[in-house]
């Protein structure tokens, strides 16, 4: 394999380049000074580096706003020029700014609403995580819902899996002889890594299983309202389509905020359904 072009700490900072100068209009070495820890002659020497050997024309320096703005022919080329990575790199300053409260990154307009992290410990992560690496089983105390009770149970994890909502891990459970999903924060004490595990992803059927969730604008709504929400989530021909896999396919309804059970009485508070319903319900009642 020909080794990587770009050294990472290198491609992050080009990638910041690209994101600000891209979301924001006006990208100046402070942003690269404060995000990194790094001297205005290295911020300079970045910004120069990204224009002369990653993306010549990107970039044009404007006195007026005393700093660059993308061009007209602007194309992003370590990056897709999506807001998510905008957002990204909001959602990081706001981490860093949390612990260290006097750490100055320079996005001070900005509040983000974000749910709270649920319980997990790192020495409940930290087994998990290994035993996955190292294809090994572990024996939990885990705390379902259901009944509070607190049960022993072995399993097989493959994947950690992070949601809006909350981290679970995909895992076969020898108790219940299937691949079931476990909330971190409802394991108690300290997992306990076991011999080689028993069943590995490929004999999860559901993980294995691919699906695509097809989203449309609920049909009680006029043609003006319904074509807002294709703008808002950028369908094409009116509808949405999400790739996912039996497994997650619940997960991905809750993050669009689509409650399976219920038929909201007013469109505008429904505002998108699942198309195609009747291919997915299979996988939701289980």
């Amino acid at each position: 394999m020909r080794k990587w072009p770009i050294r990472w700490d290198l491609l992050f900072r080009y990638r910041m380049i690209e994101v600000i100068a891209l979301w924001e209009g006006r990208l100046t070495t402070n942003h690269l000074i404060k995000s990194f820890g790094i001297g205005r002659q290295q911020a300079s020497k970045d910004i120069n580096t990204y224009l002369a050997d990653i993306a010549p024309g990107n970039l044009v320096y404007d006195k007026q706003l005393k700093g660059y703005k993308p061009s007209d022919s602007f194309i992003p080329q370590v990056t897709k020029g999506h807001a998510d990575e905008y957002l990204h790199i909001l959602s990081r300053s706001k981490d860093m700014t949390i612990t260290f409260k006097e750490l100055d990154m320079g996005f001070e307009n900005v509040s983000m609403i974000r749910p709270v992290t649920r319980n997990i410990s790192p020495q409940v992560l930290r087994p998990l995580v290994q035993a996955i690496r190292e294809k090994k089983r572990v024996d939990i105390s885990y705390t379902s819902l259901k009944d509070g009770i607190e049960v022993e149970r072995i399993i097989s994890p493959h994947t950690l899996v992070c949601t809006p909502l909350r981290w679970h891990v995909r895992a076969y459970c020898e108790h219940a002889n299937d691949y079931r999903d476990f909330v971190l924060s409802r394991i108690r004490g300290i997992p306990c890594l076991e011999a080689k595990r028993v069943k590995a992803r490929e004999h999860d059927v559901l993980w294995n299983t691919p699906l695509t969730v097809d989203l449309m604008p609920d049909p009680r709504l006029t043609e003006a309202q319904a074509n807002v929400l294709v703008h808002d989530y950028g369908m094409e021909e009116g509808s949405l389509t999400i790739p996912t896999n039996a497994a997650l396919v619940r997960y991905v309804l809750d993050a669009y905020n689509i409650d399976i059970n219920v038929l909201d009485t007013n469109p505008k508070g429904q505002q998108i359904i699942v198309a195609n319903f009747e291919e997915l319900k299979q996988y939701l009642y289980f």
